[in-house]
């Protein structure tokens, strides 16, 4: 393979690079939110207990992401093309067809749930229960929830057709360096 076929390999790997670095400034955004809000509401358990959840399953998510983009990052400067390429298709396949490759399809809902009502509850400046005692407040959540959902779940599903399309790319890519060897 010519040096700017490498060069497209390393462009496209570049992109899931690019995606996962989105995912962690993300979390870490996440992160320093909740750690700020519940500092200035730590009378409220409910709240509390709905951050702390919402914190621990962001951190898992960004040690996985922090995880993922160690692993895509790994140079192997030892190693043949064909072999660098084909550890890195064997791993995006596992990310994106595997045993977990659907757990975005539960985690949405979760996740969109806690979100919402750390920052609803928040910037309400009462007490968890009694935000959610408050019929405006109950309206809003249940109207705006589906349409949230939509829009998460067609940006989930917008970024893994990419992935999808960039693995077929990479996949293409190795059964041409195979086939001119």
């Amino acid at each position: 393979m010519s040096i700017s076929g490498a060069g497209t390999i390393g462009r496209t790997i570049r992109k899931f690079v690019f995606v996962l670095l989105l995912s962690i400034l993300v979390c870490v955004g996440l992160l320093a939110f909740l750690i700020y809000t519940s500092l200035h509401r730590q009378d409220d358990p409910i709240y509390l207990a709905n951050n702390g959840l919402l914190g621990v399953v962001t951190l898992l998510s960004l040690m996985s992401g922090m995880w993922s983009w160690r692993k895509l990052q790994w140079d192997g400067f030892d190693q043949p093309l064909k072999v660098w390429l084909e550890a890195r298709i064997v791993l995006l396949t596992d990310w994106l067809s595997g045993r977990f490759s659907k757990l975005y399809l539960f985690l949405i809902p979760l996740l969109y749930l806690l979100v919402v009502l750390s920052i609803h509850v928040y910037f309400e400046a009462k007490p968890f229960v009694e935000v959610l005692h408050t019929e405006e407040s109950v309206i809003g959540l249940l109207v705006g929830a589906p349409f949230g959902l939509f829009v998460s779940y067609r940006g989930a599903r917008a970024i893994r057709r990419y992935q999808m399309e960039q693995l077929g790319f990479l996949k293409d890519l190795h059964r041409r360096l195979i086939s001119n060897l």
